[in-house]
């Protein structure tokens, strides 16, 4: 019997802040605010906590810096793909993050909630849950540069561990600098640019 057999007549639900209760294994975009997640990523933190500074440093945090690299990568980039970008991880405002070695240890059954839980994401904002590939990759491909600019200004990691675990960046992505703040400031900036996005697409 698998987790979401075996779940479904136990209590699987999140209460939030703004009232909403959101089913984590059956999610229905009904329940989603952004308010919510904004809340949630950032206080949700990267590596673990494993980070320098007074803070940790959010997924709301690390979400901003791959949407900021991803429309890099374009000269005129669309709002969807960028929104779709700022929320690539917004399933952590419920699941938490968990490094990739341990996903992937964990099994389908984990990605099966976390994409559950991204699609319905995705339909609350008017998304497509399904990305072409081109964009996929790209978002991926920012993700990976963003991880080597954390791991190497907060994580402790050097050059060299980065490039082979992640990628080797353009120098131009090396010079972004970054630091963590207080969660407020996190999910004010978060959904500062949400509404950016959001309203012009």
């Amino acid at each position: 019997m698998d987790m979401l057999t075996k779940s479904k007549n136990k209590r699987a639900w999140q209460r939030m802040l703004s009232g909403r209760r959101l089913d984590i294994l059956f999610p229905s975009p009904l329940d989603i605010e952004i308010e919510d997640i904004a809340q949630g990523l950032s206080r949700v933190a990267r590596w673990n906590g494993q980070t320098i500074g007074k803070y940790s440093f959010s997924v709301a945090e690390h979400s901003l810096l791959v949407e900021r690299i991803f429309s890099s990568f374009f000269v005129n980039p669309q709002k969807k793909w960028q929104l779709s970008c700022l929320l690539h991880d917004s399933s952590e405002y419920v699941i938490g993050d968990m490094i990739s070695p341990f996903k992937n240890s964990i099994g389908g059954e984990y990605r099966k909630v976390e994409k559950d839980l991204l699609d319905s994401i995705h339909l609350r904002f008017n998304l497509p849950t399904k990305i072409p590939h081109g964009i996929e990759s790209k978002i991926k491909k920012a993700d990976k540069i963003a991880a080597f600019i954390e791991a190497t200004q907060l994580a402790g990691f050097t050059i060299n561990e980065a490039k082979s675990l992640f990628c080797n960046p353009n120098p131009s992505f090396r010079e972004i600098k970054i630091t963590s703040s207080k969660p407020s400031k996190a999910k004010k900036k978060f959904l500062e640019r949400f509404f950016d996005l959001y309203k012009n697409l």
